[in-house]
């Protein structure tokens, strides 16, 4: 299904809708009009990295992206997330491969006047992921962590992480995970969203409110007034394009996770599985490509 899905001339307008392009090319005049009036966060797509050449090779991808950003003056407003697995963490001697390709990135965003997120996976890598970002923080203190609200342990992580400057971001979560780890039922994971964004809220650092939830950004909306240490409002390239201008234009800080590549599979599935409208819509696509 993916070879056939990556060769589907007709499935393109669809992957175009949460993609930006297979290349830093066609990324950049997309990143460079959002920043017009939001933030932007960049994903060079990419995850479960099989070899190190594949690990060096999305170093090397970042750095050309923070070199780009700097040199059309987007990084005051454009900062990456990276997922780990794309790194090379699930190679032998994974974990310290993976840091050390992180700590180039950082490394990268620290001289381009920029930071970095450090996306999280699925619930298998939480502890690894969170360590990590500890690591990274000893000398790179505003790299930012991500938490799962579908996952039953984000409320104890939340608190761990609602220190002085630490940013993160709370979203949902897109991985089907076991009920012994994670909420299964919608409500049970907007209800602990909402627990764990007040704790995050009530914290020193800086929430990024990942949703395309109407309830829930007005709940950020009205805990994070006048909140001393600010917050940010964060949604997806292609989901909800005129909310996001919007809140935007009523002044808030609204920053749009833009992804572009050719690894693009695996992120446009969770898309579809978030979406279930897009399914048939896919389907199609796929049976009646010539």
């Amino acid at each position: 299904m993916r070879a056939l899905a990556e060769g589907s001339a007709p499935l393109r307008p669809l992957v175009n809708r949460f993609v930006a392009g297979t290349d830093l090319d066609a990324a950049l005049p997309v990143i460079a009009g959002l920043a017009t009036d939001r933030l932007v966060t960049v994903d060079h797509l990419g995850e479960n990295t099989t070899d190190r050449a594949g690990a060096d090779a999305t170093v090397a991808a970042y750095r050309a992206l923070l070199l780009r950003l700097t040199a059309e003056g987007l990084a005051d407003r454009v900062e990456v997330s990276v997922k780990l697995s794309a790194l090379g963490r699930g190679l032998p001697d994974g974990a310290a491969l993976a840091l050390a390709g992180a700590q180039e990135i950082c490394t990268a965003a620290a001289e381009a006047g920029t930071t970095v997120t450090v996306d999280m996976e699925d619930h298998t890598t939480t502890d690894a992921t969170l360590t990590t970002v500890r690591e990274l923080r000893a000398d790179f203190p505003w790299v930012g962590a991500v938490v799962q609200s579908q996952l039953r342990r984000t409320e104890a992580d939340c608190r761990d992480l609602a220190g002085p400057g630490s940013r993160v971001r709370l979203c949902k979560g897109a991985y089907d995970e076991p009920a012994s780890v994670a909420y299964r039922a919608k409500g049970e994971v907007d209800a602990s969203y909402a627990r764990c964004l007040t704790i995050l809220m009530a914290g020193e650092g800086l929430p990024m409110v990942a949703t395309h939830d109407p309830r829930l950004v007005e709940l950020a909306r009205r805990l994070g007034r006048d909140r001393a240490g600010g917050y940010e409002l964060q949604m997806l390239y292609g989901v909800r394009p005129a909310a996001q201008v919007e809140l935007a234009a009523a002044g808030e800080p609204m920053r749009v996770y833009l992804p572009y590549g050719t690894e693009w599979f695996g992120y446009f599935m969770r898309r579809l599985a978030e979406r279930p409208a897009n399914v048939a819509f896919f389907l199609r696509s796929l049976v009646t490509q010539n």
